[in-house]
């Protein structure tokens, strides 16, 4: 997932080197949302992986 937001964010940048303005705010809304779900699941992968197994 933070390697499509990555890709994303590339696309952005060459799009805004471009002048396409559209595909630029496509783009980083993408990357962003993508971006922000990978750290919301990254945190909660460590909570998890840190409490450790109970059974």
């Amino acid at each position: 997932m933070l390697r499509w937001s990555i890709i994303l964010l590339v696309v952005a940048l060459i799009a805004g080197i471009f002048g396409f303005f559209n595909i630029v705010a496509a783009a980083v809304g993408i990357a962003k949302v993508l971006f922000y779900i990978f750290l919301v699941l990254f945190v909660v992968s460590l909570f998890m992986g840190r409490r450790g197994r109970s059974m």
